[in-house]
């Protein structure tokens, strides 16, 4: 079992970047790790992924070429560099761990521990 905390968002400009962390109570070594994002009204979605030894799922359109997501086994730290960001970026963000033995999933419901989360919010 992992607890996972989330930090590093807050208020941005437009264009602008922020880092996001998640530190794992457990190590990390054993699991596939995610991103996903909530904004007001809407569903949880999916925003990147990682597998086990650090290849991530491709990226959704509304993220590809500005988010990167890569993690650390050895400080069981995962993180989502996001740039360029935009309002529609606005949401809370959560990470998510899967012990499931694929490389990595797109699927909320592949995850079984989440954070709490970290509110980003993007402003024009």
């Amino acid at each position: 079992q992992v607890q996972l905390v989330e930090s590093g968002g807050g208020l941005v400009q437009a264009g602008g970047s922020l880092r996001l962390s998640c530190q794992a109570s457990g190590r990390i070594s054993g699991y596939s790790m995610g991103w996903f994002r909530q904004a007001p009204g809407r569903e949880r979605d999916f925003v990147a992924a990682i597998s086990r030894m650090g290849g991530s799922a491709p990226y959704p359109d509304s993220v590809k070429g500005r988010f990167t997501i890569s993690r650390d086994n050895a400080k069981d730290t995962v993180y989502l560099q996001m740039n360029s960001l935009k309002p529609e970026d606005t949401a809370v963000y959560y990470c998510a761990a899967s012990p499931e033995r694929g490389t990595y999933y797109l699927s909320r419901n592949n995850y079984s521990y989440w954070g709490r989360g970290t509110q980003v919010t993007v402003s024009s």
